[in-house]
């Protein structure tokens, strides 16, 4: 719940300090000043092209928290309400809302997950095992927000600090006493999780990614050691350890209660699959042995990287004293969107949507789909695209990883943005070109025509998949969100595909029967 907190109060949190009335008290804050309340504080942060200054005019606020250029625009222009004026807006905005907002996370159970991949599958597998358990969850990521399965209107995988706390306080007022997240990297380093106390960190892995944002994997890297390392560690960490970074990470987090967990090797909780041989194209069968004890179950999700995020969230769970064969018992039930979800109209080859938009991470989709053909003389077609606007270093490398293991890549557009599209595929093509010379490469400059390609292209026992956008349901073109869902499109295509095959060999019925009278009549 909120509670009206004086602008006095306020900088001493921030270590700030008041021009005007510091009595003055505010109920609520924002940095949407479309959406911010009477009565509210405004944040005027510094923007790329704007400071957020300009706008406190159109605000109802009923005072302004900004920097030291902001308050010179705010007199400049008259500005009568109090200003409570900090160093750096970001690095305490998250202990001024959690402040108004009443602390909320000292009140719930918050687990944030990190990393490069999987933050959203075991937040999912995580909100599933809770819920089973009998736990009221709210979950908060790259698919929206979430209360007992519910969804919540909210932009951004975490939203920013006033955001994020108005959200918590929304959750225990409803009743939530658990609160899975996913913590960015773009979170981390721009304090929206600042205010917010989180029970368990829990770290997946790390590969190339944002490296618009960070200027180089190391800087990557110690924006996600902040949830293990600093003021804004979690009380424990469960840590994958896989890879060297999560190795790296263990140390990062050794002054915290650290749980190891890993699919190889030795760790604290180990993930194994049974056997080799296949339960289905969608599940695994798997041992998970924590604590001395082994655990059976079936996760009805496919892929060794998926194997990985059930070991991290059953270690998560256990963190918190949750048995885990009751927390599994919740997870086999689980479904993500987006997720190497399966697509099935009927057709004789597989169909798959998927988020990867990652080097590595398309690689661990297509390793997947390959494992699953083992055996057979299957191909692997592949839909794969870049967005604009973004990380450019990685756009060759994705098209490697498509090209070296898919029989067929088309590339296409993903979210072009404010770029040209055709120089975003070149990428792409490029360094799928230099990584598979005499594959089978090919473009389309639209994403529903590329999908259209590859399902025409698939023979029966084949699989296809298009990657990138996942749950989304929509493309952006300049600053135009255009509505596209994968899923859509990709049942669109299979059912032409199927009521073409099916006209065909109508015709051929008709056909034989016409050749039949003739003869007869002949």
């Amino acid at each position: 719940m909120t509670s009206s907190i004086s602008l006095e109060r306020l900088a001493d949190i921030a270590g700030g300090r008041v021009i005007g009335d510091a009595s003055v008290t505010v109920d609520s804050c924002g940095l949407n000043s479309a959406t911010l309340a009477p009565g509210g504080l405004f944040a005027a942060l510094p923007g790329t092209r704007v400071h957020g200054a300009r706008y406190a005019a159109d605000t109802p606020a009923a005072a302004i928290l900004t920097d030291e250029e902001g308050q010179t625009l705010l007199v400049e222009v008259g500005e009568s309400r109090p200003i409570l004026v900090v160093e750096d807006i970001r690095a305490t905005l998250g202990l001024v809302a959690a402040e108004i907002y009443g602390h909320p996370t000292e009140k719930l159970t918050v687990l944030g997950v990190t990393g490069t991949s999987g933050k959203t599958t075991t937040s999912y597998l995580l909100e599933a095992g809770l819920l089973h358990a009998g736990y009221s969850v709210g979950l908060i990521g790259t698919t929206g927000t979430r209360i007992n399965r519910e969804p919540v209107p909210t932009s951004l995988t975490t939203p920013e600090a006033p955001t994020l706390q108005e959200l918590f306080a929304r959750m225990l007022s409803e009743g939530v006493t658990h609160v899975v997240m996913e913590v960015s990297s773009h979170a981390l380093e721009l304090g929206r999780v600042r205010g917010t106390r989180f029970d368990v960190g829990g770290f997946s892995n790390l590969s190339q990614d944002h490296l618009d944002f960070h200027p180089t994997m190391e800087d990557y890297f110690e924006a996600k050691a902040a949830l293990f390392d600093g003021p804004q560690a979690a009380e424990r960490a469960v840590i994958c350890v896989d890879d060297d970074w999560g190795k790296r990470m263990a140390k990062r987090a050794a002054a915290l209660p650290l749980t190891r967990v890993a699919t190889q090797g030795e760790a604290d909780i180990t993930a194994r699959q049974l056997s080799t041989e296949a339960t289905g194209a969608q599940q695994v069968d798997l041992t998970i042995a924590a604590s001395g004890t082994s655990y059976e179950f079936r996760l009805p999700l496919p892929g060794e990287f998926n194997i990985a995020n059930a070991a991290l969230a059953t270690g998560m769970a256990a963190a918190i004293g949750l048995d885990p064969q009751t927390f599994l018992e919740g997870v086999e039930k689980v479904a993500v969107p987006g997720r190497m979800e399966r697509i099935d109209r009927g057709q004789d080859f597989v169909a798959v949507v998927d988020y990867a938009h990652k080097p590595a991470a398309i690689a661990a989709v297509l390793d997947t789909l390959r494992g699953q053909l083992e055996g057979t003389s299957g191909r692997i077609g592949i839909v794969v695209g870049a967005g604009g606007d973004r990380d450019s270093s990685k756009r060759p490398l994705m098209g490697a990883a498509a090209a070296k293991r898919a029989d067929l890549t088309v590339v296409t557009d993903d979210n072009p943005r404010t770029e040209d599209p055709a120089t975003i595929r070149a990428a792409v093509i490029k360094g799928a070109r230099e990584a598979n010379p005499d594959g089978d490469i090919r473009e389309a400059d639209s994403r529903a025509a590329a999908i259209d390609e590859v399902v025409a292209w698939a023979r029966p026992g084949d699989a296809v998949i298009v990657v990138g956008k996942g749950h989304e349901v929509g493309q952006l073109i300049g600053e135009t969100m255009h509505h596209f869902d994968d899923r859509e499109e990709m049942a669109r295509a299979l059912d032409e595909v199927l009521r073409h095959s099916a006209n065909q060999a109508s015709a051929g019925y008709r056909d034989s029967d016409d050749d039949s009278q003739s003869k007869e009549d002949a």
